[in-house]
C-alpha cells in the first residue's frame, strides 16, 4: 500500500558517489504530496538516486554567477556583459531586450516526439530559445552584476536582492557594503562573511546585530570590539579582554588600518582567540526541530544551511521564507517546489530553474508568471505549454501523463536536468565553488570544462599590488586608470571610482588582491555544506555538526554553549 511509505525509511546507494544515504519517510511523504494527478491518476515522483550533495552539486552546476564575457545583445546588438562567453551556441539578449515584448518564448514552440528522450529534446529547445544575459530584476545601475533582484548602482555584486551600493559580494537587504558574503541588513561594511544587521564593521564572520567590530567573530549584540570571538552584550573588548571606554578608544586610534603589521597583529590575536573560543555546533536562532546550520526563524527544516524564516523543509541552502519544499538553492519566497534553482516567488514548481511567479510548472526554466507548463524555456504569461507549445487544457492534462510514461521508461522522471545540460562549463560554475573538481575529473566525467583567460583592460599602467602607496591618503586619483596585479594570482583588476570613493570615506587600504581571489578566500571561511556526528566537547553528548571530528575546534552543544557564553 502507498502508505507505508510514510512509516518506513529507506536507504539508497547515490548513484554517483556510490555513498549510502538515507531517504527519511517525511521525504517520501513529500514526494507523494507533490506527485501530479491526471485524469483522477497519480504519477508518482518516485525517490532520488543521487544524495542530498550530489543533487546539490547536479543543481549548482546550472548556475554560473561570476563568470561574466563580453557579448553582444543578439537583438538590440548593444555591445555589454552576459553570463554566457561568445562561442555559446545560442541567442543572448541583454536585459532590456530580455524582458520586452520584442520576442515570445512561444515562437520556438514544436511537438513533442516520442522517439526521442525528454532531455534531448529539451536540449535542442535550450539551443532556440533567447537567455537573458545578466539575470537582472527591478535592478537599476547594476550592469556588472548577475541574479540581482530589486538592487541599486551596485558592482560586481552577485545573487543580491534588495541592497544599494554594494560592491563585490552577495548582499542582501544591504546599503555601502563592500566586499562581504552573504551579509544581511547590514550597512558600511566590508570584508564581513555571513554577518547580519552590521553597522560598520571590518573583517568580521557570523558576526549578528552588533557594530563597529573589527576581525571579529560570532558576536552578537556587541559595540566597539577588536580582535573578538564569542562575546554577548559586550562594549569596549580587544582581544575578549574588557577595557574602560578610555582606555579602548586611545588603543584603537593607534590602529592604523592601512599598516599590514598592525592588522597582521591583530588577526593574529582573533584568530587565537577564536580557536580557544568554544563554538555552537549549529549557529542559529529561532529554531525548532532543525539540523544543519546558520539556520534563523526555521521549523521543521532539515539537512539545510544558510536559511531564514522556512518551515517544513529540507535540503535547501541558501534560501528565505520557504514553506514545504525540499531541495532549494538561491531562492526566496516559495512553497512547494522541488528540485527548484535560481529566482524567488514560485509555487509548485518542480525540477525547474530560474523561473519566478509560476504554479504547477515541471522540467522548466526562465519563465514568468506562467502556470501548467512541462518542459518550457522563456515561457511568459502563458499556460497549458509543452516545449513552448500552446495546448488546451483537455490536450495538455492528456498529453504530459504520456509524456511522464515516456520519461519513466527511459529513467528521466524525477530526475534533475543532468550536467550534461548545462550551458557552462563546469568551473564556471558555483559547483566548483562547493565541489571543486579537477580538470581531469570534470572531462572522466563527460562534464564540460573551460580554460581561463583574463581579457587585459585597457589602462594607461600595470602597477603589482606590492608597490602600491601603502596608506589610502597617497593614493592618487589616477587609480582609476590603472590595473593592478594581484599579489596572489598575478591577475589584473581595476578599482573603480565608486569603490575609491569607499576605501577612502572608511580609511581602507587599497585591496591587493583581485575580486576572485578575495571572494575565495572569504569561502574559505565555511565549513562545508555537510553534517558529521560528534561529541559536544564539554558534556560528550552526541550532536550533528559541521565540524568534522577531525577539526581542532572546542564544539559544544546548545545548552553548554548557552551556559559558556552567557
Amino acid at each position: 500500500m502507498v502508505l507505508e511509505v510514510y512509516f518506513f525509511s529507506m536507504q539508497q546507494s547515490c548513484r554517483q558517489c556510490q555513498q549510502q544515504f538515507d531517504i527519511a519517510p517525511s521525504d517520501l511523504a513529500f514526494y507523494a504530496k507533490i506527485s501530479p494527478v491526471f485524469n483522477g491518476k497519480k504519477e508518482m515522483v518516485p525517490a532520488p538516486t543521487l544524495c542530498p550533495e550530489c543533487r546539490q552539486q547536479r543543481r549548482y552546476a546550472i548556475r554560473n554567477e561570476r563568470n561574466l564575457h563580453r557579448r553582444a545583445c543578439t537583438l538590440c546588438g548593444r555591445n555589454g556583459l552576459a553570463m554566457y562567453s561568445s562561442e555559446k551556441p545560442f541567442p543572448v539578449h541583454c536585459a532590456s531586450c530580455w524582458w520586452s515584448d520584442k520576442w515570445h518564448g512561444e515562437a520556438s514552440g514544436r511537438a513533442y516526439d516520442f522517439g526521442k528522450s525528454f532531455f534531448e529534446q529539451f536540449a535542442a529547445l535550450q539551443r532556440d530559445v533567447p537567455r537573458i544575459g545578466l539575470y537582472l530584476v527591478n535592478s537599476e545601475n547594476c550592469d556588472y552584476c548577475n541574479y540581482l533582484g530589486d538592487c541599486k548602482s551596485c558592482y560586481l555584486t552577485f545573487g543580491s536582492v534588495y541592497s544599494q551600493d554594494c560592491l563585490y559580494g552577495s548582499a542582501y537587504y544591504s546599503k555601502d557594503c563592500v566586499d562581504n558574503l552573504v551579509t544581511r541588513e547590514c550597512e558600511l561594511c566590508y570584508e564581513c562573511t555571513d554577518c547580519r544587521k552590521l553597522y560598520h564593521c571590518f573583517h568580521c564572520q557570523d558576526c549578528f546585530h552588533s557594530d563597529h567590530l573589527l576581525l571579529c567573530y560570532d558576536m552578537l549584540g556587541c559595540s566597539e570590539c577588536i580582535a573578538c570571538a564569542g562575546l554577548r552584550n559586550k562594549k569596549y573588548h580587544i582581544g575578549n579582554k574588557a577595557y574602560s571606554k578610555e582606555e579602548y578608544e586611545t588603543l584603537k586610534a593607534a590602529i592604523n588600518l592601512n599598516d599590514a603589521q598592525t592588522m597582521r597583529k591583530y588577526r593574529e590575536q582573533m584568530e587565537t582567540v577564536k580557536l580557544a573560543t568554544p563554538r555552537h555546533y549549529m549557529p542559529s536562532s529561532s529554531v525548532q526541530n532543525v539540523s544543519g546550520t546558520h539556520i534563523y526563524n526555521c521549523k521543521n527544516t532539515f539537512q539545510s544551511f544558510y536559511v531564514d524564516r522556512c518551515e517544513d523543509c529540507a535540503y535547501c541552502m541558501q534560501t528565505v521564507d520557504l514553506k514545504d519544499c525540499h531541495d532549494n538553492n538561491y531562492t526566496e519566497e516559495n512553497e512547494l517546489c522541488y528540485e527548484y534553482l535560481g529566482m524567488y516567488g514560485a509555487k509548485n514548481t518542480f525540477l525547474s530553474t530560474f523561473s519566478r511567479h509560476t504554479y504547477d510548472v515541471w522540467y522548466s526554466e526562465y519563465c514568468i508568471n506562467a502556470k501548467y507548463l512541462f518542459g518550457c524555456v522563456g515561457i511568459r504569461d502563458r499556460q497549458y505549454c509543452i516545449l513552448n507549445k500552446q495546448y488546451t487544457k483537455e490536450e495538455y492534462e492528456r498529453l504530459v501523463p504520456q509524456i511522464i510514461a515516456a520519461m519513466r521508461k527511459a529513467g528521466e522522471w524525477g530526475e534533475f536536468f543532468p550536467v550534461e545540460l548545462s550551458p557552462f562549463a563546469y568551473n564556471e560554475t558555483v559547483a566548483q565553488e562547493y565541489f571543486p573538481l579537477s580538470k581531469d575529473e570534470v572531462q572522466r566525467r563527460g562534464w564540460k570544462w573551460r580554460e581561463e583567460k583574463d581579457e587585459m583592460p585597457k589602462v594607461t599602467k600595470i602597477i603589482a599590488a606590492a608597490h602600491l602607496p601603502p596608506s589610502i591618503d597617497d593614493i592618487p586619483d589616477d587609480i582609476l586608470n590603472w590595473a593592478i596585479q594581484c599579489e596572489a594570482t598575478k591577475r589584473p583588476f581595476k578599482i573603480i571610482k565608486q569603490e575609491l570613493e569607499f576605501y577612502r570615506s572608511m580609511r581602507l587600504p587599497i585591496p591587493h588582491l583581485h575580486p576572485d581571489e578575495r571572494h575565495s578566500r572569504r569561502m574559505a571561511l565555511r565549513n562545508p555544506r555537510r553534517l558529521w556526528g560528534r561529541a559536544c566537547g564539554k558534556c560528550a553528548k552526541s550532536i550533528q555538526t559541521t565540524y568534522s571530528p577531525d577539526r581542532p575546534e572546542v564544539v559544544y552543544c546548545e545548552e553548554c554553549y548557552l551556559k559558556e557564553v552567557y
